[in-house]
């Protein structure tokens, strides 16, 4: 897989879109800002798409399915039987993304990204069945990491080209909260004790092997922090990788990416380190209630507009912050303005 120049893909917003926005806000008849950050988040859409036009009428989650090998240290509650289990579970719209998807008027799309197990009726874009324990070599191969962003980015143009306009992150995979840790760890230069959590509920030996394998990994493959497909290939996942294209594919083609939890938030820090303009489609749709969440989203210079604590990963915290912007689109759409009911506009004042 040939490594690509992502930077020379990507334009910059489009300011003009996003101050006719801004005065758009400004313009309707309520105090200046006054819906926060998701009055910001519609500004920045308005300038990723070009139009101040905002429409996200149809949606998607892309739920990325993958194992990983470290489950093999006893990282974990359960085994890897349980990822194909509920990425099956999705063809059926039986798991709690595909529930919460409903209310938000949202389809989940299950992407076979590297299951060590198939499930019938996910879409197979497998680029190895689940990757190797880390702590004994790489995770996968630098050309196999590249080969999952480009799944990624692939299926951002083939959804905007089918009409959707705003995408979800998900992901299904047993041992993905070590792979995510690792990455934080590495990337942020502090100790795995500082970046790991629970998962879905280790206990304190549980959590003290976790810890060991990230420190174990990285001491057997030294990956350079300088270098983000580096650390990505070594002590990543292929879940993850496949999430860092949906980002990077949402700024190549210009559409937003909701980053869910903190497996998701290490996809997008990924991207980032590996095209600081991917910024610009990412919009963070709660922080988890893993301990480093609020690190990866300070690292990505992001706010969240849910704080529920959840952490059930598959897309559920992105998916629950699309009504929240239809609301918001409400507003924006069809509020009357200070003219249309005969009242001087608020004036932006000086701090």
């Amino acid at each position: 897989m040939k490594e690509r120049n992502w930077f020379e893909q990507i334009p910059d917003p489009d300011e003009s879109a996003m101050q006719t926005a801004r005065e758009r806000w400004n313009g309707i008849a309520k105090p200046i800002g006054s819906l926060g950050l998701l009055e910001e988040s519609i500004v920045r859409i308005a300038g990723l798409t070009g139009n101040p036009q905002v429409s996200l009428n149809r949606r998607a989650a892309v739920v990325m399915c993958a194992d990983n090998g470290v489950v093999a240290e006893g990282v974990t509650q359960t085994g890897q039987d349980v990822t194909a289990l509920v990425a099956g579970n999705m063809t059926r719209q039986d798991s709690s993304v595909c529930r919460m998807a409903q209310v938000a008027n949202t389809e989940v799309f299950p992407i076979d990204i590297g299951m060590a197990n198939p499930a019938s009726g996910v879409r197979d874009l497998h680029i190895r069945r689940g990757t190797a324990n880390m702590t004994q070599e790489p995770a996968m191969s630098r050309e196999e990491a590249l080969h999952a962003i480009e799944t990624g980015i692939s299926l951002v143009g083939e959804l905007k080209a089918s009409g959707y306009r705003i995408l979800a992150t998900g992901e299904m995979g047993i041992g993905n909260t070590t792979t995510s840790s690792a990455l934080m760890s590495v990337f942020l230069n502090v100790p795995p004790e500082t970046v790991t959590g629970r998962g879905a509920g280790l206990s304190d030996a549980g959590l003290n092997r976790k810890i060991s394998a990230i420190h174990r990994a990285i001491e057997r493959n030294r990956p350079d922090a300088q270098d983000a497909v580096d650390v990505l290939h070594k002590v990543g996942g292929l879940d993850i990788a496949g999430m860092c294209g949906l980002f990077l594919g949402g700024a190549i083609h210009r559409v937003p990416i909701l980053i869910d939890g903190f497996i998701s938030a290490a996809a997008a820090l990924t991207a980032l380190r590996i095209c600081p303009k991917s910024r610009c489609a990412m919009l963070a749709a709660h922080v988890s209630a893993e301990p480093s969440a609020m690190l990866a989203l300070n690292a990505l210079g992001l706010k969240p507009l849910i704080t529920a604590e959840m952490r059930l990963g598959e897309g559920t915290g992105a998916v629950a912050a699309l009504p929240l912007l239809d609301m918001a689109l409400s507003v924006y759409d069809g509020m009357v303005t200070f003219g249309g009911i005969g009242m001087e506009a608020y004036e932006v004042q000086p701090k």
